[in-house]
C-alpha cells in the first residue's frame, strides 16, 4: 500500500510560509561546514572542545522582530513588543499534520536559505519513533517535491553512535537528527 500526501492544503502552507518568512532577508548559507578544535584560550574553563557552526543566522534581532511582527499581523495575532529569545512556536490543532508541516518546513528552509542542519526535539520515545516512521514514509514525497534534497539523511540520536553525530555535523547534505528531551538532559552520555 502506498500513501498519498496532500501537498497543497492551505492551512499547512500558511504555517510553513509563516515559519520560513521569519528568516526573510537571510542570505543563502553555503554548505561548507567544519568542526575545529578550540584551545583553552578561546573557551574559558574548558581544556579542549569541538566547535562547529551550521545554519549561520545573519539576521539581527531587530530584523527577526520585524519579520515576526509582520507574520503575526498577517495571521491576526497581536504583534510582540520585543524579542525575548530565539524560540518560536507554530501552534496547530491535533490531526492537522504538524509533523508533515515541520518536516516540509525543513526542505523549504533548505531551498530558500541553504540551511542543512536540523534537530527535531520531541518529548517522548513514542513520538521520536513516530517522527522517524514519518520520515521513512514521506521520503519519496519530499524528494519529488524538492529534487535538490535527494539524498537527505535522518537518524535517531544514540549517544553510543558518535559516527552519526559527526556525520550530522560535517555532511553537506540535509541532516535531520531526531532526539528526545531526555537524551539531551543526560549530561553523562550527552555527546551533542
Amino acid at each position: 500500500m502506498k500513501l498519498h500526501f496532500e501537498d497543497n492544503l492551505d492551512y499547512q502552507q500558511a504555517a510553513i510560509e509563516s515559519t520560513v518568512s521569519l528568516f526573510s532577508g537571510q542570505d543563502i548559507c553555503r554548505t561548507e561546514f567544519t568542526v575545529s578544535q578550540i584551545g583553552p584560550q578561546r573557551l574559558t574553563g574548558m581544556e579542549e572542545s569541538t566547535l562547529g557552526v551550521g545554519n549561520r543566522l545573519q539576521l539581527l534581532d531587530d530584523e527577526l522582530l520585524d519579520n515576526l511582527k509582520e507574520i503575526q499581523l498577517k495571521n491576526g495575532l497581536r504583534p510582540t513588543d520585543s524579542l525575548a529569545s530565539g524560540d518560536f512556536t507554530v501552534e496547530m490543532e491535533t490531526g492537522t499534520g504538524k509533523t508533515y508541516v515541520y518536516l516540509r518546513t525543513i526542505f523549504e528552509l533548505n531551498k530558500r536559505y541553504g540551511f542543512t542542519k536540523f534537530m527535531i526535539v520531541v518529548p517522548s520515545v513514542a513520538i521520536k519513533e513516530g517522527t522517524y516512521k514519518t520520515l521513512q514514509i514521506t521520503r519519496e514525497h519530499f524528494e519529488n517535491l524538492y529534487p535538490m534534497a535527494k539524498g537527505y539523511e535522518y537518524f535517531l540520536y544514540d549517544s553510543s553512535k558518535l559516527g552519526q553525530v559527526r556525520n550530522y555535523a560535517t555532511s553537506t547534505n540535509i541532516q535531520i537528527m531526531v532526539v528526545t528531551v531526555g537524551a539531551i538532559n543526560k549530561k553523562d552520555v550527552n555527546n551533542l
